[in-house]
């Protein structure tokens, strides 16, 4: 279904409610919602038709986004067996914890997210926080032992997944930062000097 298909589907009268009656309170309802994006294609379309294509490639990108977000609300919600009910199990999704802090509607701060963020990834990618500066987003790691051969390649991925955690938790972090999992012991040196003169060699 295109985008202007179903922003007139959710446009169209709905039983019961008064043809262009206002939403109850300030919340605004399907139809008056299809309505608004109805219109806004509409102009654009008279404007300018490349745009108008743009504008419903986006509002269905949206609307693919939004309905995945509350396809998993549900699906959460209704098996979830977490002894602290369905909202824990909530916050633990990437999905619906990034629909959350896009509308500014998580009831965690940043450092929390960070945290599940971490929790996420931790089995395979172990990494904790050495420092986070909330005023200006930046965040430094520090790496854990994943047991892994310890390449650089294999670092670099699992930096990759760590920070695309952190991106679907936090998305307020501005920058990331890693320092190594701790310095290693140098070796000790081995101080060799000449053999001691023996008895026979002393006479």
């Amino acid at each position: 279904m295109s985008a202007r298909a179903t922003a007139a589907q959710a446009a169209a009268p709905q039983a019961g409610v008064p043809q262009g009656a206002a939403a109850p309170g300030t919340v605004p309802n399907a139809e008056t919602t299809g309505r608004r994006v109805e219109e806004v294609l509409d102009r654009l379309a008279r404007r300018d038709r490349e745009a108008s294509t743009d504008a419903e490639e986006l509002v269905r990108v949206l609307m693919d986004f939004y309905g995945a977000g509350l396809a998993r609300i549900m699906h959460l919600v209704g098996s979830s067996t977490d002894a602290d009910g369905p909202r824990a199990a909530l916050l633990r999704d990437e999905l619906v914890t990034s629909l959350l802090v896009l509308h500014d509607l998580h009831p965690e701060d940043a450092a929390a997210r960070i945290g599940r963020a971490l929790d996420s990834v931790r089995r395979q990618h172990p990494a904790e926080v050495a420092e986070f500066d909330a005023e200006s987003g930046a965040l430094r790691l520090r790496a854990g032992d994943a047991g892994g051969c310890g390449c650089p390649s294999t670092n670099q991925q699992a930096q990759q997944a760590v920070e695309a955690a952190v991106s679907c938790f936090a998305p307020d972090v501005t920058s990331v930062q890693w320092e190594a999992a701790g310095a290693q012991a140098e070796p000790a040196l081995l101080q060799i000097s000449r053999r001691p003169p023996t008895a026979a060699t002393a006479s």
